[in-house]
């Protein structure tokens, strides 16, 4: 008799989760067939060929006082995502990164006696580490992707694998050439994903792109256009901005990556795009700035000395951080004069990004985490 078909819920809500989602879709399928997948997601994951209930746009926030503007959406995310675990009873629930939701939706799983698989941890390490006790409470792995997270967690009795890190297995891209002169200065405009990082980032990122058009002849810039972000959207803030200099800004339909690979320096919202940038030895200024009580609340809880993944994965700050009103265009229009300036100092930069990705191990986590998955789903 044949086996009875299993079901696997997956629930991403950004960008980035939903690229790995996808990926670990197809790992696990390489080695069972028959598994079924449905749940909350992005275009990435349905291609893969799971079934979407709500997609992540009507789910991505940033900032603890956004999440109030957006709530109708995350309640109704929410809902759905708990009736689908009473009604559809997963074999498994895979829950990637989005952590506020997340850990709600886990909790449900864990009434129901659904057993729980966490890829992409909640940076707990870094702020908020007592929810560490719900996670031990709900979750049945974690599987982590950077290499100091597994022993955060054992510390806590939390099982944990660390798999390594996904970006590492993207898809290969067509190489971009740096520059199509020898004394053009590309500078890649990176402001994130989601809305409200657009929104916070963009303008600022444009203004001081008017203050460096005002100073270098032979300067652009690119916008990498994000998949949940529209060319409308992108438009209406450059538009929006009173602008001097006339900058040379591209919108383009490329991979945030390939950008970095054509720009000497780029201006990146903090987050996963860091870790991108320094994979192809990019040097940056990392940039954040999210509404006053939320960066405020925020700060009050978080406990590392640095707010961008590679910084934080190197060690050191090897990249300039402004964060918050340091975010300004003219303290990003300095600092990006001075190493543009000084290529001793970008060159310095460049050699520091090549231990990243050392660090970050090598290519298969989602082949990795697939196997715990499916270890999961046997034991269930």
């Amino acid at each position: 008799m044949a086996a009875l078909t299993k079901t696997i819920m997956m629930i991403a809500g950004e960008a980035s989760g939903d690229s790995h989602g996808a990926r670990l879709v197809e790992s696990i399928r390489q080695k069972n067939q028959q598994i079924q997948f449905f749940g909350l997601g992005g275009d990435h994951m349905q291609k893969a060929g799971v079934s979407l209930y709500i997609h992540l746009n009507e789910l991505s926030v940033v900032g603890i006082t956004e999440v109030f503007a957006r709530r109708g959406g995350i309640l109704s995310g929410l809902r759905t995502a708990k009736n689908l675990l009473r009604t559809m009873r997963p074999d498994l629930l895979v829950l990637i990164d989005f952590p506020d939701f997340n850990m709600i939706v886990a909790r449900t799983a864990k009434n129901l006696g659904i057993p729980v698989l966490y890829y992409i941890s909640p940076q707990l390490w870094a702020w908020r580490s007592g929810r560490v006790k719900k996670i031990k409470r709900y979750v049945n792995h974690m599987a982590v992707i950077l290499p100091f997270e597994a022993d955060f967690y054992r510390k806590y009795h939390v099982p944990a694998t660390y798999v390594g890190h996904p970006l590492l297995e993207h898809p290969a891209l067509p190489v971009c050439d740096k520059k199509s002169s020898s004394n053009e200065i590309i500078i890649g405009l990176l402001p994130g994903s989601r809305e409200g990082e657009i929104n916070n980032l963009l303008p600022v990122m444009v203004q001081a792109a008017d203050y460096l058009a005002g100073t270098y002849d032979t300067i652009k810039f690119l916008i990498p256009r994000a998949p949940t972000i529209t060319f409308e959207q992108i438009k209406s803030i450059l538009d929006a901005q009173p602008l001097k200099n006339a900058p040379n800004i591209n919108i383009v339909d490329i991979h945030a990556r390939q950008v970095d690979q054509q720009s000497d320096l780029v201006i990146v919202a903090s987050g996963t795009a860091t870790l991108e940038a320094a994979l192809t030895e990019t040097p940056m200024i990392i940039i954040y700035k999210i509404s006053p009580v939320s960066y405020h609340l925020g700060k009050m809880l978080i406990n590392v000395p640095h707010i961008g993944l590679a910084n934080l994965v190197a060690g050191q700050r090897v990249v300039p951080e402004l964060i918050q009103n340091d975010a300004t265009p003219e303290n990003i229009y300095k600092t990006a004069c001075q190493l543009l300036n000084n290529p001793l100092t970008m060159n310095k930069i460049r050699r520091k990004l090549k231990f990243i990705r050392q660090r970050l191990g090598g290519t298969g986590a989602s082949d990795r985490t697939a196997d715990i998955a499916l270890r999961l789903l046997r034991n269930a």
